[in-house]
């Protein structure tokens, strides 16, 4: 079976996102790990090599040396995982791309909307793939609904709550300053956001991918705690949908009893369709004065695209795995398709476009909040 090559920068042993991102690229066996420099600590990055069969010669001190390097090879990656602190996710991505690598970075892409829009023209005038894992938007439900939505089942949209809330800052930050602080909480790192960029592009995309409207304003409201924070930790905004249709949009790290609760809920004129990640194979669908119906993933009822996404039988739980490994899938297709000169045909999954979208989302609840809560243009 013919696979891609690629390298990862950032995901060393001991980082979760990185091995996520591993155990998705490999899952369908269409790719294979075979450079990196995986920490900037020289000990981490070779132990991390030996632990994933890495050969010596292909693990590199710095990304620059692993660009050049993988470039002038005859049998060199095609392309690059990112999955580094956000403020060195542009200068990376730039480098290897002007190499005529492509990408899967993972999000926020960049710290600002300009560096996005660089990243964006990189790629359409090199005509490279960029992939941004969203990877709650993976899930074949996601599809489902999407597929509903689109044929009209649900009919005209009217309203789209979404949001994703963890309680991961006031379970384990303390209310008074006490020591030196994750690199999250560090403007000049994580960016102008913390909630925004972390948790609410998440939620900014499910709205998207679940219902394919983009969001055309924000007005939105921050909260900080514990108060000496630099950055918020809580989002609350209101989304202007275009065509009428409005929403509201929900991110927190204070959301006690929340640990990982992504969720959206779109009503239309004759029914509404509701997902939560705390059950991720269920799509929730009732109809204007009727029932509510629970649709279940990989049954012959659903459709064609979401089922194609399953990878057990049905009532048997997918994860976080799978949803990431279902954005990898089509990536390493589409650039199977670009290496033999053929059309792709396959699935979309999210690329430098959605990662832009995210950071227009970003800096217009940081401009919204800044000038006291008033609605902002994406």
């Amino acid at each position: 079976m013919k696979k891609v090559k690629f390298g990862m920068v950032g995901g060393g042993l001991g980082s979760f996102i990185g091995d996520v991102h591993r155990h998705g690229a490999l899952m369908d066996d269409l790719a294979i790990l075979c450079a990196g420099c995986f920490s900037r600590h020289r000990d981490k990055n070779i132990e991390t090599a030996q632990a994933w069969d890495i050969p010596e010669d292909r693990v590199y001190e710095n990304y620059k040396e692993m660009a050049d390097r993988e470039s002038a090879r005859g049998d060199g990656i095609d392309f690059v995982t990112i999955a580094t602190p956000n403020s060195s996710h542009y200068e990376i991505a730039k480098y290897f791309m002007e190499k005529g690598f492509h990408v899967v970075c993972d999000k926020p892409v960049t710290m600002t909307v300009e560096q996005a829009e660089d990243l964006n023209r990189i790629a359409e005038e090199k005509k490279l793939l960029f992939a941004v894992p969203y990877a709650y938007t993976a899930y074949p439900v996601i599809r489902q609904a999407r597929r509903m939505i689109e044929d009209g089942v649900i009919g005209k949209l009217i309203y789209v709550r979404a949001g994703h809330p963890e309680d991961w800052v006031i379970s384990s930050v303390p209310e008074e300053p006490s020591g030196r602080l994750p690199w999250r909480f560090d403007p000049s790192i994580a960016g102008e956001s913390l909630c925004s960029a972390d948790l609410g592009t998440h939620a900014e995309q499910l709205v998207e991918q679940f219902t394919g409207l983009t969001i055309r304003r924000v007005l939105a409201k921050f909260n900080t705690w514990p108060a000496y924070l630099p950055l918020e930790t809580n989002v609350t905004a209101l989304l202007d949908l275009g065509d009428g249709i409005s929403g509201e949009l929900w991110a927190s790290q204070i959301a006690i009893g929340k640990e990982c609760s992504p969720f959206i809920y779109a009503v239309g004129s004759k029914g509404a369709l509701e997902w939560n990640h705390e059950t991720p194979s269920i799509l929730k669908y009732t109809q204007c004065n009727g029932p509510t119906q629970l649709l279940s993933a990989g049954r012959d009822y659903m459709g064609k695209e979401s089922n194609s996404m399953v990878r057990v039988a049905a009532a048997h739980h997918e994860g976080y795995f799978e949803a990431f490994g279902n954005i990898y899938r089509p990536f390493c297709q589409n650039l199977m398709a670009v290496k033999e000169g053929r059309a792709y045909d396959g699935l979309p999954y999210p690329s430098i476009r959605e990662g832009l979208n995210g950071m227009k989302f970003v800096h217009a609840c940081v401009e919204s909040n800044r000038l006291g809560n008033v609605w902002v243009d994406l």
